[in-house]
């Protein structure tokens, strides 16, 4: 009867010293905190240049979520280099090895910092996406136009969420990749690029990441046919969990 438990135990000590071990990569990579400092700067001087268009136009019709938010379409470039960067820092110098060596059960080893990465990015997307909104209902005060608490509520935990997924899915793609420039330069041109011409062409490109991950936070509400915030969470995690586990099993395989 002692077995499974023992058994039970040695796995649960793994899964734990495999997450230790990635936690303490990623929060001792200067990368991590210069992108997600960096991200945080521009995100503000974006905010800054929104909020000040707003005060030139009629701010009355918008209110401080809308605009605070609005540079988040573009901050989001730092937690997808972020995510590259967690993934490809493994193939500089051949550590990839030494970490496969010590952590042999390579879909734990995947798992760990994904999970990793989620529990550092969540709080940083969380503070990036609350900051411009704050900067924003500070400067503009009584001329933006009223906003309820749990539209707030609900635009900000739906920019964090987004946030943390698109982190995950550039992990995953850095680490089908293998090659941060490559990983980046794909990652980019597709939100920035193929996925604005996709979303103005066709009317399917909703269902694609960007486009179903907008709808989490800037839904649109006179379209009855458009992504609900819910239907855009579902869909973003589906595609960050699809493409998580496609690249694990491939990862379990190939020659490092």
């Amino acid at each position: 009867m002692t077995a499974p438990t023992t058994a039970t135990r040695t796995r649960g000590r793994e899964a734990a010293q495999a997450l230790a071990a990635e936690m303490s990569k990623l929060v001792s990579l200067p990368a991590t905190w210069l992108t997600l400092g960096g991200t945080l700067v521009v995100n503000l001087i974006l905010a800054v240049a929104f909020t000040v268009a707003g005060l030139q136009g009629s701010t009355g019709t918008k209110s401080a979520v809308d605009i605070g938010l609005a540079s988040i379409s573009y901050a989001q470039a730092g937690f997808v280099i972020l995510g590259v960067l967690t993934a490809c820092s493994e193939y500089i110098g051949g550590q990839i090895r030494t970490t496969l060596t010590a952590m042999p059960r390579r879909a734990l080893q995947f798992t760990a910092k994904h999970l990793a990465l989620a529990i550092v990015v969540c709080p940083a997307a969380a503070i990036t996406a609350a900051s411009g909104v704050v900067l924003t209902a500070g400067v503009l005060g009584d001329t933006a136009a009223p906003v309820t608490s749990g539209r707030v509520v609900g635009a900000l935990s739906g920019v964090t969420a987004y946030l943390a997924l698109t982190a995950l899915i550039s992990a995953a793609v850095g680490a089908l990749v293998r090659r941060t420039l490559a990983a980046v330069v794909v990652l980019l041109g597709y939100f920035f690029i193929v996925g604005p011409l996709l979303r103005d062409r066709t009317p399917a490109a909703k269902y694609l990441p960007d486009t179903a991950g907008f709808a989490m936070w800037f839904p649109v509400a006179d379209d009855a046919s458009a992504v609900t915030p819910a239907q855009g969470a579902l869909l973003l995690t589906a595609w960050t969990v699809a493409l998580i586990v496609f690249v694990v099993i491939g990862y379990r395989r190939w020659d490092m």
